[in-house]
């Protein structure tokens, strides 16, 4: 009996102090920074800049003027060196969503959602009527892949920690596998407990 008045007691306390918790919806565009680490503001902030300086560089105007046409691009891996838990797929979404929203570019998808979509079209080819079916054979081939690296360092003592990304981001021609742009973004946060 005392064992099960003990858990009820556990059971009462959590229940309780998690019923302080009070959450605010608020816009996705502010700008709140709680922990210190890496969030959906310098993911956002960080391709929008990288995004911008990439497009403006004289690669793009290079390959416009000697092919008559807007280069196709492939947004490959962009790993997570950091010393924290980053996802890296948010901010290829990013990345991705801005530069075709340029409209100046491109974008063909990865090699995880080709293949999907390659399925896609072999179930079409066996159960969809000829007239609706996709061929193959027919995917977009990409001019330049983009690809790079999250980078940390952090530096502490006591209760003051300051924590330094890079991000490095490089783009190269698939034919030549030539790199005709390289783009870095720093960001430095100080936080105090």
């Amino acid at each position: 009996m005392k064992r099960l008045f003990s858990l009820c007691i556990i059971c009462l306390s959590l229940f309780l102090t998690d019923c302080k918790r009070q959450v605010t919806r608020v816009s996705s565009d502010e700008q709140i920074d709680v922990s210190g680490r890496w969030n959906d503001t310098d993911s956002r902030l960080v391709a929008e800049e990288m995004v911008s300086d990439c497009l403006n560089r004289p690669w793009r105007t290079n390959f416009e003027t000697k092919n008559d046409k807007k280069p196709i691009i492939i947004v490959g891996i962009i790993q997570n060196k950091s010393h924290e838990h980053i996802s890296a797929e948010t901010f290829i979404k990013d990345i991705e969503r801005g530069l075709l929203n340029s409209g100046t570019v491109r974008i063909v998808e990865n090699a995880e959602f080709r293949e999907k979509l390659r399925e896609e079209k072999a179930d079409q080819a066996q159960y969809a009527s000829p007239e609706t079916q996709k061929q193959f054979g027919k995917e977009l081939g990409a001019d330049y892949m983009m690809f790079g690296t999250i980078n940390s360092i952090v530096d502490q003592y006591k209760k003051e920690q300051v924590v330094y990304y890079q991000v490095d981001l490089e783009l190269a021609d698939l034919t030549t596998n030539e790199k005709v742009w390289i783009g870095n973004k720093k960001i430095k946060k100080f936080v105090k407990r």
